[in-house]
């Protein structure tokens, strides 16, 4: 057995020994190298051994308690920074799996804008048309197109307007399409006392002829043109086909005679255009119907 004044300096040479292998500086200080001693020290030093294990134990739960509270500290620090970056952070929407981009092509045009030339109205548009007359002047209308069941009330309606027209320029007129209209619009002429003018290059055709023929004074250039055929009915029946005695006849030569005809010149002029077939055209010179008396 040791004896007891050298076990102080033996326990101490060998726990400096042992704190050098252990790195840890609370694991060295935990641990001590106790040799053997009598009962009475021996006692006092378990005691002692046991203090400083306990001191050990609560230093260790106060580091754990420690960084229980730093863990702490940091989780709650990084929710807060993580509740305020979604906060701050714009949203941002949900898409399902079935959504799609819809993509818009938008066509830019551009125009130039120009102010149109101003034209000069003609003085015909500012008296107004009247199927195929047109008013140029409070005294003169022109005509220009076809004859039809309409024509005698629109040249009524005219004149009741314009009561002072008293010439028709016949430019370009193709006839009509229903005779007995184009007889009663030929008399509606005759008795508002108008007088009808075929211009240079003017044209009268077919039944225009018996509208010519209505003027109080008929008078023509000597580059118009007159065209005569054959009359034909709604049942395709032409002058040829009716017997000269037949009642059909003298309505035209009634008119002829009416319009100051004489009667000779009348049947004469009347047998000429008959014997040209409806499909069929014979053109007239303006020397040809002063022949027949049919200028004046």
């Amino acid at each position: 057995m040791l004896e007891s004044w050298k076990r102080p300096a033996i326990e101490s040479s060998l726990n400096r020994a042992l704190a050098a292998t252990v790195k840890t500086p609370e694991i060295s200080q935990g641990i001590r190298l106790i040799l053997p001693q009598p009962r009475a020290q021996t006692l006092w030093q378990a005691d002692s051994l046991h203090q400083e294990r306990m001191n050990w134990s609560n230093r260790s739960d106060i580091w754990a308690h420690e960084s229980l509270l730093g863990n702490t500290r940091h989780g709650f620090v990084l929710s807060a920074l993580m509740l305020c970056a979604l906060l701050l952070l714009p949203v941002q929407p949900a898409y399902s799996s079935s959504s799609y981009t819809v993509t818009e092509t938008v066509e830019i045009f551009e125009y130039d804008l120009f102010e149109p030339e101003t034209r000069a109205t003609p003085a015909s548009a500012t008296y107004g048309q009247y199927g195929p007359f047109r008013v140029i002047a409070p005294d003169t209308v022109e005509m220009t197109g076809t004859v039809d069941s309409y024509t005698p009330a629109l040249f009524r309606q005219m004149l009741s307007q314009h009561p002072g027209i008293r010439r028709i320029e016949m430019l370009d007129c193709d006839g009509s399409v229903d005779e007995e209209a184009n007889l009663r619009l030929a008399r509606m002429i005759r008795r508002a006392g108008i007088s009808t003018n075929v211009p240079a290059h003017g044209s009268v055709r077919s039944g225009a002829v018996e509208l010519f023929l209505a003027g109080i004074t008929r008078t023509a250039d000597p580059a118009a043109e007159f065209i005569v055929h054959s009359w034909m009915d709604e049942d395709g029946r032409q002058a040829g086909d009716y017997p000269a005695s037949d009642p059909v006849h003298a309505e035209y030569l009634d008119y002829y005679a009416e319009m100051g005809v004489p009667l000779p010149t009348a049947k004469a002029f009347y047998a000429l255009t008959n014997s040209v077939p409806f499909s069929e055209q014979l053109r007239l010179s303006r020397g040809d119907m002063a022949r027949f008396q049919l200028l004046h």
